[in-house]
Parts: C-alpha cells; structure tokens; sequence
C-alpha cells in the first residue's frame, strides 16, 4: 500500500520514464509525420493547451498583496532571467574544452534560460513556512516574463542553432502561448467561483500533456540513428545539475542574509527557491517551438528534464534544514526584545520557558 502511494504522489517522474521508454520501443509512432502527427498535435495543440491552462489556473487576483516588496521581486527577477544564464554561459566556456556532448551543454545553456516554475518554488516555501505571497507573485510574474525573455535568451545564446526564423518562431509563440494564456484569464473571470468551487485539477492536466510532448519529442531522437546518447556524458551534466543547484542556493542564501539586505528569513526561503528553480512545464514546449524541427531537440531538453526532479529532491530534503533555521532566526529578536515591560506577558513568557513570577 505504501508503495502504491508513492507511485501516486510521484506519477509525473514515472510517466517521465515510461514516456521516453515507450519513445525507445517504437519511436514511428511519436515522430515527425507519424500516425500522432506531432508537428501540429503537440506544436500546436498539445502546446496551446498547456498555456490555455495556466491562464485559467493562474490566480492574478491575489497578487497585489504582495506588489509592495520590489526589491524582493527585482533580485529575484534579475537573479532567475539575467544572473543565472549569464553564469552557466561562463561556466560552460570552461566545459566545452571537456568531452561532455556538446548538445548536452547547449541544454545546459537552455536551463539557465528558463522562468522560475508555477508550483514547485510556492509548494516549497510554504512548506518550510516562508514568505509566501512572494513566492507566488513571483512564480506567476516570472512565467509572464519568460514568456518574452526566454526565447530572447534562447536565441541570444544558441541563436545559430535554430532551424526557424526569428520571425516565425515570435509568432508560434504569440498563437500559441500568448493568446492562449490571455483567453484563460479572460474565461477565468467569467467562471472564478465554479473554479474556486471545484478546483480542477490544473496541474495535473498540464502534466499529462508535457508528457505527450516529452514522448514525441524523444521519438524523434530514436527515429534518428545519427544520435548516440553518452552515457559518461549524462553522469556528468548531472552531477553539474546538482552542484549548481546547490551552488546558486547557498549563493542566494548568502546575500539575502546579510546584515542590510532588508530580506527576513521568510523572504530569504523565497529567495532561495524562487531564484534558482526552473520551470518545465514552459520550458519543453518553449524548445519545441525555438528548436522547431532540430535533430538534437531531445539531447538538448535532457538537462531540462534532470534539473526538473532534482530540484524538487533536494528542496524537499533541504526542507527540514531550511525551516529549524528560519524559526531559530525569528526566536533571536523576540528573545533580544525582552524587558520589564513586556516580560510578564503570558505569551512571552510561555515562548521564552521563563516560569510565571519570576523575573
């Protein structure tokens, strides 16, 4: 039973697996000008839908609240879309001069790219209990960006890669990203009580149509004898993956914790998993569209994929960490605060262990 449970919470990972094998076994089904026609099903559809659905799931309203911190919003923003491509971009110079597959390090390149995710950074912060609001609007805000900066970076980047004009590319995104995501806000605002009633399962629609895209994009790959997948190569871009994550939370841990930054620990867990994770629900079907036709599109969406459950791994074991230090920092002021006005006060007194009557 347990282990069914498990399976249940973490179907997404599975279904991951189970795609890219399926891909493996009979990869003429999923590819380019196969039987589930890709090319306008997924390009198109599968895309278009993904997006229609963040529009309607994507709570705008309760935002404002948090407009006020934008020295939060900007680091945050600055940090996710400017700070951290540019210094995978350094990195990677080091890297290329190493036998990793280039096409790997180019998907390393294109994670750096990508706009901080809609739920994994918000599910974490509120778990460790930290400033949630911020994490929200700046999930949400960041997705809205991402949907211009992203493929801006893509092609400031890896522009020679693209197979597809400039001008093409803007225009599948705007049909299918932009006017989607504005029709799901519009019909929101028409049908917001049935939808705070009913809370459709947003999330796991979303997923189950990545997985489709994910599926055909790797029959492309399979269908393809040319590309050779270098298993050393893999170990590596992952242990890459996993130190820069690290690397990036302790970065962003570092500078919001000094003594005038203006960050409180509920802001700095924000911070650290706003900043340094990335979205892949926007990320897959945003390569699809730039790499439109590329025959290395699945070696270059693999670190997407990797970065993808590892960031939700180790934030969820950093969670325990994270939160005994957030509620140690916000014990020292009260603790700081004592005197003989306020020590008597039954709460206080109660948090600070100091026994009624005694001074």
């Amino acid at each position: 039973m347990r282990l069914l449970e498990r399976m249940r919470k973490e179907w997404f990972m599975i279904g991951i697996v189970l795609a890219i094998a399926g891909a493996k076994l009979e990869p003429s089904i999923g590819m380019n000008g196969g039987p589930l026609k890709p090319e306008i099903t997924v390009s198109y559809i599968a895309v278009a839908t993904i997006f229609f659905n963040s529009g309607l799931s994507l709570n705008t309203e309760e935002l404002t609240s948090a407009l006020v911190h934008i020295k939060l919003h900007l680091f945050i923003q600055i940090f996710t879309l400017a700070f951290f491509p540019a210094a995978v971009w350094l990195f990677l110079q080091l890297l290329s001069i190493t036998p990793i597959n280039e096409w790997l390090l180019k998907g390393l390149q294109t994670v750096g790219c990508m706009p901080p995710p809609v739920s994994s950074a918000v599910i974490l912060t509120k778990a460790v209990g930290g400033n949630e609001a911020a994490a929200i609007f700046n999930s949400a805000f960041g997705s809205f960006l991402g949907i211009v900066v992203t493929p801006l970076l893509l092609l400031l980047f890896l522009g020679s890669s693209s197979s597809v004009p400039f001008t093409s590319i803007f225009s599948q995104l705007f049909m299918t990203v932009v006017v989607p995501l504005i029709i799901g806000q519009i019909v929101r605002r028409y049908i917001k009580d049935w939808l705070e009633r009913k809370q459709p399962p947003f999330g796991a629609v979303s997923s189950s149509v990545l997985l489709m895209i994910i599926y055909t994009t790797f029959c492309d790959t399979f269908s393809n004898p040319s590309i050779d997948l270098d298993k050393f190569s893999l170990l590596l871009v992952l242990f890459i993956i996993c130190s820069i994550q690290l690397s990036f939370m302790l970065l962003t841990f570092i500078y919001s914790t000094r003594n005038n930054s203006g960050f409180t620990p509920a802001d700095t867990v924000a911070v650290m998993f706003c900043s340094t994770h990335k979205s892949l629900t926007l990320g897959i079907p945003m390569l699809k569209i730039v790499f439109a036709g590329h025959e290395y599109l699945s070696l270059i969406s693999v670190p997407l994929l990797i970065y993808h459950p590892v960031q939700i791994l180790l934030g969820s074991v950093l969670v325990p960490t994270i939160k005994s230090w957030m509620v140690s920092r916000q014990k020292k002021p009260l603790q700081t605060r004592r005197s003989p006005a306020n020590v008597d006060h039954p709460e206080v007194l109660k948090y600070l262990a100091i026994p009624s009557g005694h001074k």
